[in-house]
């Protein structure tokens, strides 16, 4: 299927590692002309050297994403450059797990900062440019925590539930200019964030998933993709769930347990 990404401009925050590296691939190889953001320069150039080995171009720019300004002239370079912006991907997170009485004000601050306050302006910075073509794709990244949240994880579930929020809101909001808006919630995807957390509980996520294993970054990729193209023209305001399956039924182990016994 031709999904007509060919020189479409596309922003990724938090493009260097993760899912956001992974979806950064996808598009390249769907002939996009694509930029990623974050905060360490050594990283998003390692991956422009990579992409580079592999034929294509790949564009960076350290960038805080909580800084409007330092986003409005990154966003502003890659238009100067390209003339357009087609999909901007508010991918950038953290995650902090502790007991809650140990939260502290700062823990507040940093986290709805990068993961909500940064998707906010992200989406406002994009929207404002994308509207003068009236056209567009706006992608958030939620979590399955904006649907079950854990109990060591209370700021990063309401954060990403207020994204999902945002996200539905949003695409009322900027349909009128031709721009659409979807969020993603991974499952549980092996990346820098959630490697060592998976680590210590590996078999008690995968019990509760219908595919029996964890996911990867690329598995992804091909979805969000998919999303940002035009064969996704009809669908606005809604969280794609990439979780294999989790908690599809209450006991998602049960069917492996009877497919060995039969």
């Amino acid at each position: 299927m031709d999904l007509h990404l060919k020189d479409k401009v596309v922003v990724i925050t938090g493009g260097g590692t993760g899912i956001g590296k992974a979806a950064a691939r996808e598009f390249l190889r769907e002939g996009a002309r694509v930029w990623v953001l974050g905060r360490r320069e050594e990283v998003l150039s390692q991956f422009a050297r990579e992409a580079e080995a592999e034929g294509y171009v790949l564009g960076y720019e350290s960038c805080d994403v909580t800084d409007r300004k330092a986003v409005e002239e990154t966003a502003d370079r890659i238009l100067r450059e390209t003339g357009r912006l087609d999909v901007w991907i508010n991918n950038a997170g953290i995650a902090i797990d502790k007991p809650f009485l140990d939260f502290t004000d700062e823990d507040y601050e940093r986290i709805i900062s990068i993961n909500q306050k940064a998707v906010f302006m992200g989406t406002q910075i994009a929207a404002e440019r994308m509207k003068r073509q009236k056209s567009g794709v706006i992608l958030n990244a939620s979590s399955y925590c904006a649907k079950i949240p854990h109990a060591n994880g209370v700021l990063y579930a309401a954060t990403k539930a207020a994204v999902s929020n945002m996200t539905r809101s949003t695409a009322a909001a900027l349909a009128p200019y031709g721009i659409r808006v979807c969020g993603y919630i991974p499952g549980m995807i092996v990346t820098p964030i959630s490697e060592s957390m998976i680590g210590q509980y590996k078999e008690q996520f995968i019990k509760d998933i219908s595919l029996r294993r964890l996911g990867r970054p690329e598995d992804l990729a091909k979805p969000l993709v998919f999303l940002a193209s035009d064969a996704a023209a009809y669908i606005t305001g809604i969280d794609l769930e990439i979780s294999g399956g989790k908690f599809a039924a209450q006991n998602c182990a049960m069917a492996w347990k009877l497919a060995e016994e039969t």
